[in-house]
């Protein structure tokens, strides 16, 4: 194969300044004066070559990872909660931008219906944990009752202290069955998830990720931080332990829980067959059919 390792890096880093462009573009989209409160705020945050270059040798091991799972028929649960904009979907998007999605799959379930009020709390997200070879990311998860659901009225303090009773030995029964389970919180500061919501309110590209409940989240900070604390205090267990991450400079927590998701894996290169383009076949009699030109997708660009 031609080319060498830093040629490769570089066609990498080019591909990732894509993401690059959807920073900037999320900058032009705001107005300037929040652009510039938002800089002032995070006068240490990482450049964007140093960014992107963490970010692909992390992406390489996390393809090694996926490799070792598959090979090894491993099940990972990695479960993302946290305050509203916290950087939850930033992460996975991240995580999950090079590897192959029938091995690692995103999860984000919509509200319950009707039907699944009624069953067992946690029934409808059985039907989504992996299997052997498999990687699933919760982008929010059953601690939505402790969370959300508390907080909001829509689960009465008997149905979440039954939660806090039956959570533990669910994600016990979780790891009996040898299912790994890591759970990640996003910890942002009231300041920095004011400064977020202001920014999705003036990005005309962001402001679908708002919703009532997001707006309602302001007003409730207090009462999603006891929610937060009480959470903590009773589901940290020893099978399935909480890790915080500092979630205030984007980069630097995707970049941190990225290498701390690696760490927590024995992963180690497995064998691969060796891979050989085949000849192509080649028929002197064969003449390609024309098409007609009415189902070519237009050339506009």
């Amino acid at each position: 194969m031609g080319g060498s390792a830093e040629d490769w890096l570089k066609a990498e880093l080019a591909d990732a300044y894509d993401e690059g462009f959807e920073v900037e573009l999320e900058d032009a989209a705001l107005s300037r004066e929040l652009a510039k409160i938002y800089k002032t705020n995070h006068p240490d945050a990482l450049d964007s070559q140093t960014y992107f270059q963490a970010l692909i040798r992390l992406q390489s091991e996390l393809i090694k990872l996926q490799e070792w799972v598959v090979y090894h028929r491993k099940k990972v649960v990695i479960l993302f909660e946290g305050r509203d904009s916290a950087g939850k979907g930033g992460v996975i998007k991240r995580i999950a931008q090079r590897l192959n999605p029938r091995v690692v799959r995103t999860v984000a379930l919509p509200a319950p219906s009707d039907r699944e009020k009624t069953q067992w709390y946690f029934q409808r997200y059985v039907p989504h944990l992996p299997a052997g070879g498999e990687i699933v990311l919760f982008d929010r998860s059953w601690y939505n009752r402790a969370g959300v659901e508390r907080v909001m009225g829509f689960a009465s303090e008997d149905q979440v202290e039954q939660f806090f009773r039956d959570v533990p030995e669910f994600e016990r029964m979780l790891v009996r069955s040898g299912i790994t389970v890591i759970k990640y919180w996003f910890s942002i500061t009231d300041e920095e998830q004011q400064m977020r919501f202001l920014m999705r309110i003036h990005d005309p590209m962001k402001q679908w990720k708002l919703s009532p409940m997001d707006l309602q989240s302001r007003v409730r900070w207090e009462q999603y931080t006891k929610a937060k604390e009480e959470m903590m205090l009773r589901t940290n267990i020893p099978e399935a332990p909480w890790y915080i991450v500092e979630g205030n400079d984007k980069r630097r927590a995707r970049l941190n829980c990225i290498d701390h998701l690696l760490q927590q894996f024995p992963y180690e290169p497995v064998p691969h067959d060796d891979i050989t383009l085949p000849d192509r076949v080649f028929n002197p009699d064969y003449e390609r059919a024309v098409l007609p030109p009415e189902l070519y997708v237009a050339g506009k660009y």
